[in-house]
Order: structure tokens, then C-alpha cells, then sequence
């Protein structure tokens, strides 16, 4: 597909292919024996910084950050590609290119809405590579995919905010080098406007009253390479207000230009995922035999095999329709297709990994391949920066909206 892109991303691009074959491939397994026998399991293992410093001499780093004074300076649509390659190693790759998530959002956040000694602070050591951080949004007692339903309370006292509520399922939060929290909470609860009663302040970890309780599963995986997903619990911990974020109440509006950019990078890592459930799935059916013929000849998994490839095409065209929109008429211009691909990526690329499960049979719900691990990022991802049914609620809405 290296016809409809443009120079720069055609040569990042095959410098990224070669960098995971030579680096990342390779260092998948040595990143799991050498966790084995950390002190604790959220310790980096070496090989991670290894690969972050080649990345890094390579030209291959925040590749994810659009604005050229921090970032790479690359459109989504150039970085579309990019993204979908590391995706095929999703628990390696964003890391050793620094641009995994939550760090893309936060960096985004703190570049637009930071103050400069915000991003003197936190910014400039999060682009290095040096620290992680996390977000904390969602809530267990509150169906968050409403963030009007946030309840952790930012109380502004004297010079001070006093920060209570308690957070779960925070990425990174069990990660050492989780260095600093943006929280979003409550400053304004009573105000008419549900939109405006939000505020993000940035909350670092060692702030006494931030209790980082334990690791939260997903699907029974703790998800070391990420840092896992945290419960946090704020008891009245208490940071100046010069931590505020943008303005008093514009905590939601914030939120919702992180998550914009947020989307397509998971529906972008998304399309790499498949694209290796496909390979496995092509490798394993050509290499084993059941019933006297290999299982390539079986008509059921040919009908797979190819109906998965139809369905990556159409995938990665609407992703790049929507990165191309999101360039040209902004993120609010490219809302109907932002919805469309958090609909259909998740949702698609889950079924196309669980036929390359059954493919493999026992194997492919075993330690042995990627591809349960796999199955359980995609599937989260249908929850993940809003479910299925509340992006489908808008997008029906805004579809029917022309005819009432």
C-alpha cells in the first residue's frame, strides 16, 4: 500500500518494518523471561529500554505527536501506517517508539491545555522518555461512558485543591515510572451546565492521600508490558492550583480532544492486531493437517481467511478516510467517521482473532501465541474510550437528525 502515501511516510514506514523484524519480533520473548525474574512484575524489563534507545537513534520516536515543536510534526493520516505496524506487536512496539497510551493522550493534553511550566515539568520528561503517566477517569461506582457522571470531587481550599473520589482500570498506575496523574474530577458540581461542572488537575504519585490500591484484571491478564490498570483512591489528596489543567470547568471539553486523537490510534493499532491474526492464522492452517489434508484446504477456514482480508481492507480505508478528515476539517468535522471506526474496528478485528484462535486450536487460547492476549486488548477495546452502544446512539441521532 506504499503508493497512497507521500515520501516521508513511505520511508518511516520501511524503516518501522525493519525495526520490529531486526528489534521488536525478537525481543517480544526476551521482554517476557527477563519480567519473569524482576523484583516486581511492573518493573521495566531491559530489553524495553534497549529498544527505546535504538528507536530513538533510529529517528522512530513520538511519532504519534503532530505538533513538529514536540513531536514528529506527522498528519494523522502519515502517521496512520506507523501505527498499524506497531500494532502488531501492541505490549511492545507504542513503548519502544514512545507512543504508547495513556502517555500519547496525556503528552497531547499537556501540549495543548499545559502551562509552560506544566510542560517544563512533566511534559518535556514524558517526550523523553524518561517518566510514564496515567489518567484517571473512569470510575467503578458511576457508569463512566457518561463523564457527567464523574463524582471524584476537586475542592478548591485557599491556594489548594484537596482531590477525593476513587478511580479504577488506570493504565499505567502500577508501573514505578508512573510519575504524575491527570484527574479528572468535580470543581463545580451544582452548575447548571453539566458540561462545565469537570476540571483536570495533575496529581503527582508521591502526593500523600494517593493510594494506588491494586491491579485490576482484564480477562484474568494484569497486563505488565502496560503498566497494568489500576484502582486509585484519592483521600483528599491535595495539590496547588497551579496543577489545574486549562480553566475551572473545562475538564470535559478536554477530555474530549484527548479522546478524539485516542480513537483512531487504537483503531490504527487495531488494523496491525489483524493483520498478525491473519499471518498466524495462514502459517498455522498451511503447517498442520487434520483429517488427512492440511487445514488450508478445509473450505470453513478459507472462507476465514479471506473474508478476514476483505474486512482489514475496508477497515484501514475507513481509518485513513477519517485520520484524512481529521487533518482537513478537524476532529469535530470528522465526528461521524471517529464513531464509525470505534464501532467497527474493535468489533471486526475481535472476530478475526477468534477465528485465528480456532485455527490453532488449543494453542491459540495458550501462553504459547499472542493471539489470547490479543483477544482480550480487542475485546476491551469495545468498552474502552466509550462503549459501542453510546457511539452508536450518536451516530444514529446525528443520521436521523436531517429528517425530523
Amino acid at each position: 500500500m506504499d503508493f497512497a502515501f507521500d515520501a516521508r511516510t513511505q520511508e518511516l514506514r520501511a524503516k518501522l518494518l525493519t525495526f520490529m523484524e531486526q528489534y521488536v519480533y525478537p525481543a517480544e520473548t526476551t521482554a517476557h523471561e527477563q519480567r519473569l525474574r524482576l523484583k516486581s512484575p511492573w518493573d521495566t524489563p531491559a530489553v524495553v529500554e534497549e529498544l527505546k534507545a535504538e528507536a530513538r537513534s533510529q529517528g522512530l520516536w513520538n511519532l504519534f505527536l503532530p505538533d513538529a515543536e514536540h513531536g514528529a510534526g506527522l498528519t494523522n493520516l502519515q502517521y496512520a501506517p506507523l501505527a498499524e505496524i506497531t500494532g502488531r506487536s501492541p505490549h511492545l512496539a507504542p513503548t519502544a517508539l514512545n507512543c504508547a497510551a495513556p502517555d500519547t493522550g496525556n503528552m497531547e493534553v499537556l501540549a495543548q491545555f499545559g502551562s509552560d511550566e506544566q510542560q517544563k515539568r512533566w511534559l518535556e520528561p514524558l517526550l523523553a522518555g524518561e517518566i510514564r503517566s496515567a489518567f484517571a477517569m473512569t470510575e467503578p461506582e458511576v457508569a463512566s461512558s457518561d463523564a457527567t457522571n464523574i463524582e471524584t470531587r476537586i475542592a478548591k481550599e485557599g491556594d489548594e485543591y484537596v482531590i477525593t473520589g476513587r478511580k479504577w482500570y488506570i493504565s499505567g498506575a502500577m508501573n514505578p515510572d508512573c510519575k504524575i496523574f491527570i484527574v479528572m474530577g468535580k470543581t463545580d458540581p451544582d452548575n447548571a451546565d453539566v458540561r462545565r461542572q469537570q476540571s483536570m488537575v495533575l496529581v503527582p504519585r508521591d502526593t500523600p492521600g494517593v493510594e494506588v490500591r491494586r491491579a485490576m484484571q482484564v480477562y484474568g491478564y494484569e497486563d505488565h508490558s502496560h503498566g497494568g490498570h489500576a484502582e486509585v483512591v484519592f483521600h483528599g489528596a491535595r495539590v496547588p492550583v497551579e496543577n489545574l489543567v486549562g480553566e475551572e470547568g473545562g475538564g470535559f471539553a478536554i477530555a474530549q480532544a484527548r479522546l478524539g486523537p485516542g480513537r483512531i490510534h487504537h483503531c490504527m493499532r487495531l488494523i496491525g492486531m489483524a493483520e498478525r491474526a491473519i499471518e498466524l492464522m495462514c502459517r498455522r492452517a498451511v503447517a498442520r493437517t487434520a483429517f488427512g489434508k492440511p487445514i488450508a484446504q478445509q473450505g470453513v477456514v478459507q472462507e476465514w481467511i479471506a473474508d478476514a482480508r476483505v474486512a482489514v481492507e475496508q477497515l484501514r480505508l475507513l481509518v485513513l478516510k477519517t485520520a484524512w478528515l481529521m487533518d482537513t476539517v478537524g476532529n469535530r468535522g470528522a465526528h461521524t467517521e471517529i464513531q464509525a471506526i470505534k464501532i467497527a474496528t474493535p468489533r471486526t478485528v475481535l472476530d478475526i482473532i477468534d477465528k485465528a484462535v480456532q485455527v490453532h486450536g488449543a494453542g491459540g487460547v495458550s501462553q504459547d501465541f499472542p493471539l489470547a492476549e490479543l483477544w482480550a486488548a480487542a475485546r476491551t477495546l469495545r468498552i474502552a474510550d466509550g462503549p459501542d452502544e453510546v457511539h452508536q446512539r450518536s451516530l444514529a441521532r446525528r443520521a436521523l437528525k436531517k429528517y425530523l
